[in-house]
């Protein structure tokens, strides 16, 4: 799998590990970030799938990520705000 880049501030190609947000402390939070960060909108499905994780625990992180206005849902897939 290969990161995806993007074109930073100084136009030198900035991967999705330097674009996590430093407000991100929880490593599972990191996680599910870097992973929307590479795969783009995903289900839930696919997250749990993708990072071999219970769906309990997903559910959690994916509602601190909304709430702090990292992530937003689209009809049934998660995507990066």
């Amino acid at each position: 799998m290969q990161a995806r880049t993007r074109p930073g501030p100084t136009g030198e190609a900035e991967t999705a590990m330097e674009r996590v947000p430093a407000e991100l402390s929880s490593p599972r939070a990191k996680l599910v970030y870097l992973y929307l960060a590479t795969h783009g909108a995903v289900t839930e499905d696919d997250l749990c799938e993708g990072l071999d994780m219970k769906r309990l625990s997903l559910y959690s992180i994916l509602k601190t990520l909304r709430k702090g206005g990292f992530v937003s849902r689209d009809d049934d897939r998660y995507v990066l705000d």
